[in-house]
């Protein structure tokens, strides 16, 4: 320790008596100039005030929505819900990580380690092409040294592997007549339900295998407690990523909709809809692999680059905020108070008439970018499926919530706010004050979600005079 203080000192020395071209003046770091960069997809909401809450009579007398003036941030949001095409994108990448990490403990535990061959992404014939990067010691340098040494090799108390760097240049080998040997049919084998329980000569992925787990601090805990280290304040979530298709047949009893649990999430028929059977908790891992997807690409292919923002769910004023599309007081995206437009033809995807689900020319979801957008270029605010938010639902939210950016986020209430309505809902639903909740461990064929990510910056508002 007096040696690493004695350096210290020497380098501070050292560097006071250096050439300097701010000439002593306090000029600031020149981190360079701040791009921000629109996610693909995404929408830029312009931050500003907002009269949030029914404006108009509440019919059904709920009243937990009155009227408040609050202020949010700027921020960007899908213009689409989230499809079963993206969130397939998720599960794949679950998928090929699953699989990987299964053959590269394999190739541990038989003692195997990659080759050149592999190293460069060619397959060379055995499941020691799959081997963890970090294997062979002498191909390490001296930081990734360091760290299996201090790290990575003794893992943690629940996973002894954590850290382990997987060598995902080489292909998997999904033709089953190519496996290179024994041990990787084995971990391949394991992946999928077992002879008993596959029928018509089909084998099919054990998606219980299919975990996200990731971890995130609860920021909210660590700014309020008084004495704690930042490890008590991370958390590590583990999620089963694979929607839940039997909503289709649970949520509608003496119902036949078989056909919807069978194809709806997987088949290409139904990419570009709306993803559903997915629990709040799937929707914040998704967000939480979003970003680390994101920011591992601009890790690897644009060095120097600034990490990007979390992506998450809306909080419950955003989503109200971006609904109205810039309208003040309407009662739906588009103004209102009618759901038709002066055509006679329906503005969202929703249940018309009772019992008559087929009156806006849809039986159930629609295409993710169906109907006009709203003012924002925000698709199906209203109707078509119900929208996840990241706040927590009390009745009462209203009387107390702040006017800046409020957002009721209790851990201990698993009652979170939904909105927007679904095709299966009636017309009340769809307004863009009206509140609902779902339990955040319940999946439904009429609950999505769509994320959104903060803006850097405060120069971009909704509101107030504009610049001639």
């Amino acid at each position: 320790m007096k040696k690493f203080i004695a350096f210290t000192t020497i380098l501070t020395l050292l560097i006071g008596c250096g050439k300097s071209s701010d000439k002593g003046e306090l000029v600031g770091i020149n981190g360079g100039k701040w791009h921000p960069e629109k996610p693909y997809g995404m929408a830029l909401i312009p931050g500003g005030a907002f009269i949030m809450g029914k404006s108009d009579a509440d019919l059904a007398n709920v009243e937990d929505a009155p009227t408040k003036t609050v202020t949010v941030r700027s921020f960007y949001m899908d213009e689409t819900e989230i499809t079963n095409s993206e969130y397939r994108q998720f599960v794949e990448w679950v998928k090929d990580s699953t699989m990987r990490v299964r053959l590269a403990i394999m190739a541990d535990m038989s003692g195997q380690t990659a080759d050149a061959g592999a190293a460069k992404g060619k397959n060379v014939g055995s499941i020691g092409d799959f081997a963890f990067n970090d294997s062979d010691s002498e191909k390490m340098t001296a930081y990734d040294k360091y760290m299996y040494d201090n790290y990575y090799s003794v893992g943690t108390a629940d996973d002894p592997y954590a850290g382990r760097k997987l060598n995902k240049k080489v292909k998997l080998i999904k033709d089953t007549k190519l496996y290179p040997d024994a041990e990787y049919a084995e971990v391949m084998d394991s992946m999928y339900l077992p002879i008993e329980e596959s029928y018509n000569g089909l084998r099919t992925i054990d998606v219980n295998k299919l975990k996200f787990r990731y971890s995130w601090m609860d920021i909210q805990a660590a700014a309020k407690a008084k004495v704690g280290r930042r490890k008590d304040f991370i958390k590590t979530e583990e999620v089963n990523v694979y929607p839940d298709t039997t909503v289709w047949i649970k949520d509608f009893a003496y119902s036949y909709n078989e056909p919807m649990h069978n194809d709806y999430f997987w088949h290409k028929a139904y990419g570009d809809y709306p993803v559903v059977g997915v629990k709040w908790t799937q929707a914040k891992a998704f967000c939480a692999w979003r970003t680390l997807n994101k920011n591992s690409y601009v890790k690897s292919k644009k060095k120097g680059q600034d990490l990007i923002n979390s992506f998450r769910l809306p909080t419950e004023a955003e989503w109200e905020y971006s609904a109205r599309g810039g309208l003040e007081s309407a009662t739906y995206p588009w103004g209102g108070p009618y759901t038709k437009n002066d055509r006679g033809c329906f503005l969202a995807n929703f249940k018309p008439n009772r019992g008559d689900y087929a009156a806006d020319e849809a039986l159930y979801t629609v295409e993710a970018k169906s109907y006009e957008p709203n003012g924002y270029n925000l698709y199906n605010m209203a109707g078509n499926v119900s929208e996840w938010t990241d706040s927590s639902y009390d009745p009462n939210a209203y009387e107390y919530v702040s006017s800046m950016n409020p957002n009721v986020l209790d851990a201990s209430n698993k009652r979170k706010v939904l909105r927007g309505g679904s095709w299966k809902d009636v017309a009340y639903f769809l307004q863009v004050s009206t509140r609902d909740y779902e339990y955040a461990d319940s999946a439904r064929s009429y609950i999505g979600f769509r994320t959104v990510q903060d803006y850097m910056g405060i120069q971009t508002t909704g509101n107030g005079k504009k610049k001639k």
